[in-house]
């Protein structure tokens, strides 16, 4: 009768050892939220062409205790990203937020002021929550002359140096003038050009990753 009860109760501490374990693991897993336009959306393809899906297949290899949410419409501007982003945050309590927003403001021809605003409310509005911000710098063409081209250029990089977030490469780095890498409109990329612009974004993600 002792033996048993000695063995009911190892197997009972073993039970409940592994339920701690699998929910220790569970809680491990970390949110990384992507809040993009049409160029994070995989505009005229399949998401699973796009580069947030790569990166996602990437992380589950290599960093498996971080998921990967893309939360990015096609259109979106930065101030309907501003809008939404509370709830995503209230959704996915992410350790990450990844920006790749600007382009439509900047083909629309919005204010550089109103960009940059809205860059800062997201990025102090994540902070503020525990998340890291990563800004995607985006390029647009410069139909709107040289000094709204520049000014809107420079917006991504002055954000990122005041509010101390991580910065990445332009994501359009390596291909934009290649016409075979871009659909017909000329603005959107194609799916040959999705793992270059992962290759730009990688390493500022990696390394944002790694120091959590």
């Amino acid at each position: 009768m002792i033996m048993q009860r000695s063995l009911y109760r190892v197997l009972r501490l073993t039970l409940l050892f592994g339920l701690l374990v699998a929910s220790t693991g569970h809680a491990a897993t970390r949110n990384i939220v992507v809040l993009g336009d049409s160029i994070s959306a995989a505009y005229g393809m399949s998401l699973e062409q796009g580069w947030v899906h790569l990166l996602a297949r990437e992380l589950a290899q290599n960093h498996p205790d971080f998921s990967v949410v893309n939360a990015s419409i096609s259109g979106e501007t930065s101030a309907g990203g501003l809008r939404r982003l509370p709830k995503l945050l209230a959704e996915h309590n992410p350790s990450v937020l990844i920006i790749e927003l600007g382009g439509n403001d900047g083909l629309r021809g919005y204010p550089v002021g109103e960009l940059r605003n809205n860059l800062r409310e997201m990025t102090t509005l994540a902070a503020n929550s525990g998340v890291s911000v990563i800004i995607v710098p985006v390029a647009i063409p410069p139909n709107y002359g040289r000094r709204y081209t520049e000014a809107f250029s420079s917006s991504f990089t002055l954000v990122a140096e005041e509010t101390d977030s991580a910065l990445t490469a332009m994501i359009f780095d390596g291909f934009a003038i290649s016409p075979e890498m871009m659909q017909p409109d000329g603005i959107h990329p194609t799916a040959a050009a999705q793992s270059v612009m992962l290759d730009n974004v990688r390493p500022t993600v990696i390394t944002v990753l790694e120091s959590l």
